[in-house]
């Protein structure tokens, strides 16, 4: 009899230039589903805990409604797991899995959007439900008082710590705030953090340090708005970067240059997608 082959040697069949050709395509359509993308992929391997080795990018577990209901995954469902599945359907007999589609789509967002070529490794294989993480392994935009304060500053080092990432890192996965925006519909907070959220660059740190930022006035939860035009924001995990002077150490280096932060970006990016997955392999998708 014929032994069923695993997803990991079918994927040896999975034209992984073609599936980051299909994701880059989307996003030249709907350049605005590029940030959603990135976002996709950052929460599917922000799970990761370096002392129980569980979480990460590794078995794809975010396609999961029991993943997808944790607070920082609202409006994901609906989004980019949805416009993702039928890209997934087109590849699925040649091996694609969830975990790999997810995670280079993050990387061919990126790219798409004028960001780094990102290094990207194949062979992730989907894991069942069970293997979904509890609730709370990623990152909340405010904690403690209202707005940004050092308890902002302790659960930032809390969560990315846990992964095995430092302040530089901390600083630079920020970065990633260049693209997109905060929609009431999921987050609850409203707004772009730069005027070009569907450019990847380092406008993030040159606006954070430039713009005065004063407490948006509003019902909605505490955030900041630009004290010029009203229409940028940064939320108060964004906004602590400038009172913590090791975390401002680097927001500074990256405002004051773009091609050092693509060029860390990639490398972090990359670790992060990478976070507690085995047997990966280094694969060429451009």
């Amino acid at each position: 009899y014929w032994m069923i082959p695993t997803q990991r040697a079918r994927a040896e069949g999975v034209d992984y230039k073609a599936v980051a050709a299909d994701v880059m395509d989307l996003v030249k359509k709907n350049p605005d589903w590029g940030p959603t993308f990135v976002r996709l992929a950052w929460h599917s391997s922000g799970t990761y805990d370096k002392v129980s080795k569980t979480g990460g990018s590794g078995g794809g577990t975010i396609r999961f409604k029991e993943e997808l209901a944790h607070g920082g995954n609202a409006g994901l469902a609906v989004t980019a797991v949805d416009w993702l599945e039928p890209i997934h359907a087109k590849y699925a007999d040649a091996g694609l899995s969830y975990a790999d589609l997810y995670t280079l789509a993050g990387v061919a967002s990126i790219k798409q959007l004028g960001g780094p070529t990102i290094g990207w490794s194949s062979g992730r294989s989907d894991q069942p439900v069970e293997a979904v993480t509890p609730d709370g392994r990623l990152p909340n935009a405010d904690v403690g008082e209202k707005l940004a304060d050092k308890a902002d500053a302790d659960h930032l080092r809390s969560i990315f710590y846990r992964m095995g990432f430092n302040d530089q890192e901390i600083v630079i996965l920020s970065g990633a705030h260049a693209l997109g925006r905060c929609h009431t519909t999921a987050s609850g907070y409203d707004g772009p953090w730069t005027f070009t959220p569907t450019t990847f660059n380092n406008a993030y740190y040159t606006l954070l340090t430039t713009l005065k930022w004063i407490p948006k006035d509003w019902s909605g939860p505490p955030q900041y708005v630009d004290g010029g035009t009203g229409r940028l924001m940064m939320l108060p995990s964004d906004y602590v970067l400038l009172s913590d002077k090791s975390f401002m150490k680097w927001v500074n280096v990256y405002a004051k240059d773009g091609a050092k932060f693509d060029k860390d970006f990639a490398k972090t990016f990359q670790k992060l997608e990478e976070l507690g997955t085995q047997g990966l392999k280094a694969t060429e998708w451009i």
